[in-house]
């Protein structure tokens, strides 16, 4: 059931773990199996854990972030680059090339509009130009290495 005072026959709980070191992950997920398993045998239920490790830390490489902040501030400008971002938990795709690559996982500024994820986000299409004068700035920079 789904009333307050109803003991349902089942539940589910689901949510997202994220951390900023592989060791912390590992040790998260040895925690939430060992947690379960504790209170199944304290209520005599049965728990069973899906854990999906779905994303790597993001993590930039120092070289190549100060590569992309200089390509960046030359296209907007230093007053328009934001070089000590704090680490950011949000998972993403593109950790995995992280991983297998020295790179660099960078925003582009849209404006004063509500987060990606929130259904109000509208995007500013006035930044393409900009973004663009950044990618292909970037490019030219990086193949004439």
């Amino acid at each position: 059931g789904d009333a307050y005072n109803v003991i349902p026959e089942t539940a589910e709980i689901a949510g997202t773990v994220r951390t900023l070191k592989k060791e912390v992950a590992k040790k998260a997920e040895e925690r939430i199996r060992s947690l379960c398993q504790g209170l199944g045998a304290a209520f005599g239920a049965t728990i069973e854990v899906n854990y999906d490790a779905n994303y790597p830390v993001t993590f930039n490489h120092p070289e190549e972030t100060v590569f992309a902040s200089d390509i960046a501030a030359g296209v907007a400008g230093d007053s328009h680059v934001h070089r000590a971002i704090q680490p950011v938990m949000g998972g993403e795709d593109f950790s995995y090339m992280l991983e297998a690559r020295p790179g660099a996982f960078i925003f582009i500024g849209n404006g004063d509009t509500a987060g990606l994820h929130n259904p109000a986000y509208d995007f500013n299409d006035e930044v393409i130009p900009h973004g663009m004068s950044y990618w292909v700035k970037l490019a030219e920079t990086a193949l004439a290495a």
